[in-house]
């Protein structure tokens, strides 16, 4: 299906986007149903319809960075897919202005009985690079990638790790106009994980064109500048992140039931906190809760009294920029009633020589109001943006409170008669 009047300065344009996949109950209906479509056995059909989009009009400009939010099954992944051309449509066209690539099922083309070299060729090859271009580029993807002892050993005896290395190495090596990511930011550990970030962070900032799927709301809302919500196959909201992260957070708040797990209130190590960090990494070290400047826990926290403190300990590559340090208070739910981070009020991180840090971060006079939080620590990368490490639910507060008051805050507030 083909369409007149195409935008020319759009790098995405999607008019009437449908795909419908065809289910079978049972393997011989398939049999069936290629041969009753024919008019003189009488049309007949053997599957149920599941439309995982329908009806999608999307126009994305060049430059342009887009969040696709959205739970699991609702289509994000089959529109990425589309843009990308590794599905057809059942309905409706895309056009495509530049060249795509693709962060989807990193090294899902790889033959596994080929060389790392082999599959670099081929793949190159595939997304659309010429011998010479491929040529230019191979050492710097080889290079990138960190697997130049196993470069010509087939991949089927690469570790995970490497495989993923090499896949996203020759993705990134095409220069593309367009970047489709599903929720791998930035792939591998340690080192790598850093420097595949680094990488889309430079391509974001050179003026491309990036479209990013993931259930991390913050990076949603802190990398783009519009995002898109889609639930059962259609568009719900497109529009400035904040809007749409906020509208789709009040979704998944009313519609969640998951509790989170209790966890002691007490000082929390994380495993190998004494090591010292890979090299391009960083890691928490240790966290530590003291409740009224005392380590016990016996008594509950009290509403508008109780001092909280919460040390954070981490160890980074002093080779790396400082890291950036988050906390978020959620509810048992799991809904992110507050946070608190160093970049946000503009807190200089310190560390020492060798890559240690220490921060503190004190609540006074806890302004929650009686009911459990979970306590969650982030460490990030200077931007605020890579999260290097987190330690989800560390401790739970016990928050006890004298009055009747309803909520989750005691807000400042004062009464007069008029």
């Amino acid at each position: 299906m083909s369409f007149n009047g195409w935008n020319p300065e759009a790098a995405i344009d999607a008019r009437g986007l449908s795909k419908c996949y065809q289910l079978y109950t049972y393997p011989k209906d398939r049999l069936k149903q290629f041969l009753w479509p024919h008019r003189w056995l009488g049309a007949r059909q053997y599957y149920r319809e599941l439309w995982a989009l329908r009806n999608i009009n999307l126009n994305i400009g060049h430059g342009e960075v887009v969040g696709i939010v959205g739970q699991n099954g609702s289509g994000k992944s089959t529109l990425l897919q589309l843009v990308c051309g590794t599905l057809t449509p059942t309905e409706g066209d895309v056009q495509i202005s530049g060249r795509v690539a693709a962060l989807l099922e990193l090294g899902a083309g790889f033959n596994p009985e080929f060389t790392g070299r082999e599959n670099v060729h081929m793949s190159a090859a595939i997304m659309g690079l010429s011998s010479s271009e491929i040529a230019e580029r191979l050492e710097e993807i080889i290079d990138f990638s960190g697997v130049r002892d196993f470069i010509d050993q087939p991949v089927k005896t690469y570790s995970s790790g490497m495989f993923v290395r090499l896949a996203f190495s020759v993705a990134i090596s095409v220069d593309p106009d367009i970047l489709v990511i599903d929720e791998a930011l930035s792939v591998g550990d340690g080192a790598f994980a850093r420097k595949s970030f680094t990488r889309i962070m430079q391509m974001r900032d050179a003026g491309k064109t990036i479209l990013f799927c993931s259930h991390s709301l913050f990076q949603v809302e802190s990398l783009c500048t519009r995002a898109i919500w889609v639930h059962q196959g259609q568009i719900v909201l497109d529009g400035e992140s904040a809007q749409v992260v906020t509208a789709y957070q009040a979704f998944l708040d009313k519609n969640t039931t998951d509790a989170i797990p209790e966890a002691p209130l007490a000082q929390f190590n994380i495993p190998a906190s004494e090591s010292r960090p890979i090299s391009g990494s960083a890691h928490l070290d240790k966290i530590r809760l003291r409740i009224d400047d005392s380590d016990t826990t016996e008594s509950a926290l009290t509403s508008g009294e109780s001092v909280v403190n919460v040390e954070i300990s981490f160890a980074s590559d002093p080779e790396l920029p400082c890291p950036t340090v988050a906390l978020t208070l959620q509810t048992k739910d799991g809904r992110i009633i507050t946070s608190a981070a160093t970049w946000e009020d503009d807190f200089l991180v310190q560390r020492t020589a060798n890559g240690f840090g220490r921060v503190c971060l004190t609540l006074d006079r806890l302004p929650l109001l009686k009911g459990e939080y979970a306590v969650s620590a982030y460490l990030l990368c200077e931007r605020g943006l890579h999260i290097y490490d987190s330690a989800e639910h560390v401790s739970v507060l016990q928050v006890k409170q004298k009055g009747r008051l309803q909520g989750f805050f005691s807000i400042p507030h004062r009464w007069e008669n008029r």
